[in-house]
C-alpha cells in the first residue's frame, strides 16, 4: 500500500503520552483520569478513545501505517486517524483535532456510529491498549493530505474488499481494534449511502 505524502506545513502535535486521557467503566462512564503512558502501562486501565474511517465519493476508506516511532503498534495499518479525547472534551471535537494534527485535513460530517471496547498488549513495546472506542465515519472527498511524519508512515486509499482481502491474507499487518472499527464503519456507511 501506498501513497502520496505531503509533509509540509505539518502541525507539531504536543508530548502525546504526557496528555490525560479520561479513565471510564464498564459502561463508558467517566471515572477518573491518567496520562496516557501511564494508562497504557500493563495492565491498562479502561479508557475512552476514538476512531475515525474516512470515505470517499467512491466508497473507498482512507487507510494509515502508523509511524515507526509510536509507542503502541508502530508499522501497522489502521484507519484513518485514532485518538483519545481529552477528560470532558466531546468525542467529534477530539476526533477532527486529530485529524488536522495526524493527516492535515478537515472532514466533513463526522458522525458516531457505534463504541466497543477491546483489550491488546503490543509484543514489540510492551504496552496496552484498554479503550472504549466511539467509531466515527466521515467524508473526504479531494483536497491533499499532509501527514504528520511523527504520526504516520504512509496512507492508502483502498476498497473495502481489497482491503479485507489484505487482512485476511496478512492479519498481523493490522492493528488489533482496526477490524472491528471496520465492520462498524462499514454497516453504518452502508445504511446511509
Amino acid at each position: 500500500m501506498t501513497g502520496t505524502l505531503d509533509t509540509s506545513e505539518t502541525p507539531q502535535a504536543p508530548d502525546r503520552e504526557a496528555l490525560l486521557v479520561e479513565l471510564v467503566d464498564e459502561q463508558g462512564r467517566p471515572a477518573g483520569s491518567q496520562s496516557v503512558a501511564a494508562a497504557h502501562t500493563a495492565p491498562g486501565r479502561l479508557h475512552r478513545a476514538f476512531s475515525v474511517l474516512l470515505f470517499d465519493d467512491a466508497g473507498r476508506v482512507l487507510m494509515q501505517q502508523r509511524a515507526a516511532v509510536k509507542t503502541r503498534f508502530p508499522l501497522l495499518w489502521t484507519n484513518t486517524c485514532c485518538g483519545h479525547p481529552a477528560p470532558g472534551q466531546a468525542v467529534a471535537e477530539a476526533a477532527a483535532v486529530r485529524l488536522r494534527e495526524e493527516l492535515g485535513v478537515a472532514a466533513a460530517d463526522l458522525t458516531e456510529v457505534g463504541t466497543f471496547q477491546y483489550q491488546a498488549s503490543d509484543p514489540s513495546t510492551g504496552r496496552v491498549e484498554h479503550e472504549f472506542d466511539h467509531v466515527l465515519i466521515g467524508r473526504l472527498d479531494g483536497g491533499s493530505l499532509r501527514p504528520n511524519p511523527a504520526e504516520v508512515e504512509d496512507i492508502a486509499w483502498l476498497p473495502t474488499g481489497e482491503l479485507r482481502a489484505g487482512m485476511t491474507a496478512d492479519p498481523s499487518g493490522y492493528t488489533p481494534w482496526f477490524a472491528q472499527v471496520l465492520d462498524i464503519a462499514e454497516s453504518a456507511y452502508r445504511t446511509t449511502n
